[in-house]
């Protein structure tokens, strides 16, 4: 199947035309696909012009209408993908998927995956979204060679790690393991807390990828086939 460029492109219309989330810091930050900030510089006739798109209605539409003429210039999916921000990276994906081939999906999701900061807990693409994603790419397109060959090189029961703290205690059971007990510790200490790691086992036939491109041995494992999870302890 090839990527179907044009259907992919009308989904990113479509998400263009979403709402713009307001937060506490709004008008400077705000949530949507191709924005953080209400206040977006736009570039006609030679000159940068700044709108407030969380507060003025004119500047909304104009900043969509300039947004609509990146996308119907990209000559890509990458393209289009690159205009998204990082926290809606994998919605691109998960509402393009049917529209672009095997290579292309597995080119965005290693991207996408690694450049989301929590994508375990991303609100709009659910678990069994992601598995099915995984489960679609080409492992030789999803990796580099030196991660593949250390996927390959997996036993049949690999240990796993996983450090939470108090924002994803209740995430457990997720996509995102790690090989190393200490990198695990450090997820478990970050933001100044005191967390717990866990440990579990895993067959190898239930690991999807080997991501260690932030020297973080991740591995995405399908959290229905973990065994014997157990709390490592508390760290102190």
């Amino acid at each position: 199947m090839k990527t179907d460029l044009e259907q992919v492109k009308a989904e990113a219309r479509m998400l263009l035309y979403t709402d713009v989330h307001l937060t506490e810091f709004s008008p400077l930050v705000v949530q949507h696909p191709f924005t953080k900030s209400g206040y977006v510089g736009i570039r006609q006739d030679h000159k940068v012009q700044i709108l407030n798109i969380a507060e003025n209605e004119d500047d909304l539409r104009t900043w969509r209408i300039y947004v609509c003429n990146l996308i119907d210039r990209c000559e890509s999916a990458h393209d289009v993908y690159m205009l998204f921000t990082e926290p809606y990276a994998l919605t691109f994906l998960h509402h393009t998927r049917i529209h672009l081939s095997k290579h292309d999906l597995s080119e965005i999701l290693a991207s996408a995956w690694t450049a989301s900061e929590n994508p375990n807990q991303d609100p709009n693409v659910s678990k069994r979204a992601l598995l099915s994603l995984f489960r679609s790419a080409d492992p030789g397109v999803l990796m580099t060679a030196n991660d593949m060959e250390i996927w390959k090189a997996l036993p049949a029961d690999v240990t796993v790690y996983r450090g939470v703290t108090s924002d994803n205690a209740g995430n457990i059971r997720a996509l995102s393991w790690t090989l190393q007990q200490s990198t695990a510790e450090w997820f478990a200490h970050r933001f100044g807390e005191n967390g717990t790691v866990y440990e579990a086992h895993i067959s190898k036939e239930h690991i999807y990828a080997y991501f260690n491109n932030r020297d973080e041995a991740e591995i995405i494992v399908d959290p229905k086939h973990l065994n014997g999870i157990t709390k490592y302890g508390k760290l102190s």
